[in-house]
């Protein structure tokens, strides 16, 4: 019986033990986080590309460049302004004048606003002012002083000092940018009445603006004048060459109806030199004969404004110690379609020079042509 006992006593005893130790579920594993694998090299953000820098600004060689500048200078002949102080000067050399006159033209520009400025000197060793003025005879005639050898149109001995610059219009003259002036220059043509000869362009619709500036016959600006195809004829005497259209002003003849001498005289005229060698048309007052004596001289020019077109060109100068100085400016653009327009600041203009030292026709040239451009503002 005792041993029956000890046997299921036994049995309960692995009975309990089984249960506790196999009665558990077994778990399933946590399924494992996807680890993030991380990448041999972080990206790069996106870059701007590069702008390549502009290239510095530079002017074609031996060009006149038109600086920009704040204030514009004062036109007083004088030129010493602050406005040219940092403008770069050029020279232009001109020869092939009456009697070989030749001489260096140097030039500086600057722009303000809606404006460009030239500032120009060139030596001449005289003032030439005497231009064909009347002299008082002894028996109270006039004498109208003339160039002994003139053969009409060609005066080089009692005249004045001129210059010029021409500017093809919307680079319509071919060559010109190489050639200059030559392109229109007609020597010797006509002879038997222009012994110069004359000055036009090759075919219609090549023109060309021209600045005239006279030093008796302007005040206050520089003849604004153009050229063409035009020939020479009777009718045409001028051939190619015109002036720009006026309203009112400019200069004529001081001459009485009969043209047997001066109509007017003025307070400023000296009557020992005819200096200045015009008579202002504001101070002109009628002649008195009475008040001269015999070998007096009276100006053979009455001037004014030019108002309208042919009067653009504004102006001044002064001679001194044998130099010429001319400062002058003009609207960037103008509405004539006889001037040059200087509308596009980016393209490249071209110019070329003549100097008359006392002469009606016979003028001092430069060769070829010079570039004109303008100085992108900062």
């Amino acid at each position: 019986m005792k041993k029956l006992l000890f046997v299921i006593s036994i049995f309960v005893l692995a009975s309990m033990v089984l249960s506790a130790c196999g009665g558990q579920a077994t778990q399933e594993p946590a399924p494992a986080e996807t680890e993030a694998i991380a990448p041999t090299q972080a990206p790069t953000a996106t870059e701007a590309p590069t702008e390549l820098a502009a290239p510095a600004w530079e002017a074609p060689v031996g060009a006149l460049v038109a600086y920009p500048v704040e204030a514009a200078p004062e036109l007083d002949g004088i030129g010493d302004d602050p406005a040219w102080a940092d403008a770069q000067e050029i020279v232009i050399p001109v020869a092939g004048g009456f009697d070989n006159f030749s001489t260096d033209v140097s030039l500086k520009a600057v722009y303000s606003g809606d404006t460009v400025y030239f500032l120009m000197s060139y030596a001449d060793n005289t003032e030439s002012f005497f231009r064909s003025p009347w002299q008082f005879q002894e028996d109270g005639t006039w004498l109208k002083i003339k160039d002994e050898n003139d053969k009409g149109g060609d005066n080089n001995t009692v005249y004045e000092d001129k210059l010029a610059l021409i500017w093809p219009i919307n680079n319509s003259i071919p060559n010109f940018e190489t050639a200059g002036c030559f392109v229109a220059c007609h020597a010797g043509e006509n002879s038997d009445a222009k012994p110069y000869g004359n000055k036009y362009t090759t075919n219609e619709g090549e023109t060309a603006d021209i600045w005239h500036w006279k030093s008796v016959r302007n005040v206050g600006q520089i003849d604004d004048q153009y050229l063409d195809s035009v020939r020479y004829s009777a009718d045409t005497p001028e051939a190619g060459r015109h002036s720009d259209a006026k309203d009112s002003g400019g200069y004529v003849d001081n001459v009485t109806e009969d043209k047997s001498g001066p109509a007017f005289n003025s307070p400023s005229v000296d009557p020992d030199t005819g200096a200045p060698g015009y008579i202002l048309d504001s101070e002109k007052i009628a002649l008195d004969p009475v008040t001269l004596t015999a070998g007096a001289y009276i100006p053979s020019i009455i001037k004014s404004p030019i108002i309208g077109d042919r009067g653009d060109i504004s102006a001044d100068w002064k001679w001194e110690n044998g130099v010429w100085t001319i400062e002058f400016s003009r609207a960037l653009t103008t509405s004539s379609e006889t001037d040059v327009q200087f509308s596009d600041l980016a393209a490249t203009y071209y110019f070329g020079v003549a100097v008359f030292d006392n002469a009606q026709v016979r003028h001092a040239f430069q060769t070829g042509a010079t570039h004109f451009v303008f100085m992108p503002k900062p």
